[in-house]
């Protein structure tokens, strides 16, 4: 690289050029001597401005710029799973090795390790025809995901050579392919990418299968598909971080990315700790071989919280690209908002509401439209499911960052403070939530989960949606002047509320509840009140009904059958009837 200019002025993380300096709006640069990484941000005839990434102490004018040539970029390929970057993909194991607990400014480290050796396997020859995303080569990158190194998207043509050796390290040369234009271009197993450019796909598809996290209220209630996008507001404490982790954990998609985005150390410290040590169930393997970490703490620059964003959707697509649904997790959203804020103030832009930028909304919905299922460029089906947490002061769900995400998202999971303080976890408010995918997953609820599915869930729904109703009465007037099928209802909401809703992400058959359990689970729930209904009807009090002890069996069911004997529940409808009969005939006796 050779310097382009010299610095201007500094205004904390934005350094600015006067004159003309033959960069291009968007290129990475490195700044001073120390060759700290930053993004030429906004130019005119007079000034370039560039929004430095590192802590820019030190800087002075007339320090050096210096041009790469090409816009901020990810390194893509074998090495990324299991591994832990900072915002700007540098890998934060080899930095700890070589600079301590801190980040030295100006780290200059590999993101791929380029000495690890690779066992490939080639998938050309000689002579082939290929196109952008067709897949060249494969190698285990680990015991359970297989990495597929792809023709880069806007690159074609005949394969010239290949390599002899079978193990090789991302540098080296796999083929060589002469390009439509007579070029000839040595592929390895790696590529770059550009953060801020989605990488592009044949199709986009139809997006009508959930993504499975077997929590009850997210998949009975408010389900996600695999390319679907959803938002996590919350106010401090109410279990953001917490939900994630279990989505994360649990979830059906083939590879996790977690984004923490200005959260505290201590939090991804945990991140760490618990993936390390869970096993995924799926393959009975250490969850940190399907999972890639970028840890933005809150104590790093500001103007990086915005790149580790852009970081973690450009690696969940190279993975979509080669054929895995990819799960995304961004927390939290707020705090990148609150980054665009602090660099838009330096730069002296107009603000808009509550301090924020006026393009605040468009950032937001070019992060979560780059979410999808889509059919790859090499035929494969993939999907990217995205899934952003929002911290909104005080927990004001009318801040501009929850309201904007709402437009853009198409699940709405509201925790509720009140919930979380009464430790009921997972805090997904039912009353402020909602799912848009309902509908586009109908069908393959009918087809995997049960017919029925979908029929309990509006009941499940409506019983919760009267409960609401009638608790606004009991606040005026008390519980006591309800009639027996209104108490009914109230006493089967609590069931639905505590036995089903409630979750316990440390017990070993309800942190994961199956769809076949959460379907019998409503079944039997459904059941009691159906049967109570008629007792009621027929004459008996409500007060004998509860002394039954049926209600409070029914909230303990998650507990009592074990995921593997769900057999057992098949034992619950003929005890409810006959108890109620029972009551029946006590009644006619």
């Amino acid at each position: 690289m050779n310097p382009v200019n010299t610095i201007y002025g500094i205004n904390g993380p934005v350094v600015t050029i006067k004159g003309h300096t033959g960069l291009a709006m968007m290129e990475m640069v490195n700044v001073g001597e120390q060759r700290l990484t930053g993004e030429v941000i906004r130019m005119d005839a007079e000034e370039t401005t560039i929004q430095v990434y590192e802590e820019t102490g030190g800087l002075k004018p007339g320090d050096p710029v210096y041009s790469s040539g090409a816009p901020m970029s990810v390194t893509l390929g074998p090495g990324l799973l299991d591994n832990i970057f900072d915002g700007i993909e540098r890998p934060l194991k080899v930095i700890e090795e070589q600079s301590g607990a801190f980040i030295e400014r100006g780290a200059n480290v590999p993101s791929l390790d380029t000495t690890r050796q690779w066992k490939v396997t080639l998938r050309v020859k000689q002579g082939d025809r290929l196109s952008g995303g067709d897949i060249f080569a494969v190698c285990p990158e680990t015991t359970i995901i297989e990495h597929r190194s792809m023709v880069p998207p806007e690159l074609s043509g005949t394969v010239e050579w290949v390599t002899k050796k079978d193990t090789l390290t991302v540098a080296d040369t796999v083929i060589r392919l002469r390009s439509d234009d007579g070029k000839v271009h040595d592929l390895t197993l790696c590529q770059k990418w550009p953060i801020r450019r989605p990488r592009p796909c044949a199709q986009r598809l139809y997006a009508n299968v959930p993504l499975i996290t077997g929590q009850r209220v997210i998949d009975t209630l408010f389900p996600i598909a695999k390319g679907g996008t959803a938002a996590i507001p919350g106010g401090f404490g109410t279990g953001k971080t917490m939900t994630q982790h279990q989505l994360a954990k649990w979830c059906d998609a083939d590879i996790i990315v977690y984004v923490g985005c200005g959260e505290r150390g201590n939090e991804m410290c945990q991140v760490l700790e618990e993936f390390s040590s869970l096993i995924d169930p799926k393959s009975g393997r250490p969850m940190t071989d399907r999972t890639i970490l970028i840890a933005n703490t809150s104590n790093m620059p500001v103007a990086a919280r915005e790149a580790s964003i852009y970081t973690g959707i450009t690696l969940a697509e190279y993975y979509r690209d080669m054929g895995y649904h990819v799960a995304i997790m961004a927390d939290s959203t707020s705090r990148w908002a609150e980054a665009l804020r602090e660099i838009s103030g330096r730069l002296e832009e107009m603000p808009a509401e509550e301090g924020f930028p006026a393009y605040l909304p468009s950032r937001l919905s070019e992060f979560y439209e780059r979410a999808g299922l889509v059919r790859s460029l090499c035929g494969e089906e993939g999907s990217v499911t995205i899934i952003g947490a929002v911290s909104p002061q005080g927990s004001d769900f009318s801040e501009p960052v929850t309201q904007n995400t709402r437009r853009f998202t198409r699940c709405f999971w509201a925790l509720d403070k009140s919930l979380a303080y009464a430790r009921h976890y997972p805090a997904i408010n039912w009353l402020n939530s909602y799912s848009e995918y309902d509908r586009d997953l109908e069908k393959w609820y009918d087809e995997h989960a049960g017919s029925d599915f979908m029929h309990f869930r509006t009941e499940l729904s409506a019983l919760l949606q009267e409960e609401a109703r009638l608790m606004e009465i009991v606040k005026l007037i008390g519980a006591d002047v309800l009639p027996d099928d209104q108490k009914l209802i109230i006493e089967t909401a609590r069931v639905i509320r505590v036995g089903f809703l409630q979750q316990n992400a440390f017990h070993k058959d309800d942190t994961f509840v199956p769809l076949e359990k959460q379907l019998s689970m409503m079944r039997v729930i459904l059941h009691l009140h159906n049967r109570c209904q008629a007792a009621i009807a027929a004459g008996i009090p409500i007060s004998q009904i509860i002394a039954t002890g049926l209600f409070d069996k029914l909230t303990r069911i998650k507990y009592d059958v074990p995921n593997d004997r769900l057999e057992l529940l098949d034992s619950y409808p003929t005890e409810i009837d006959e108890r109620i009969f029972a009551l029946s005939s006590a009644r006619t006796v």
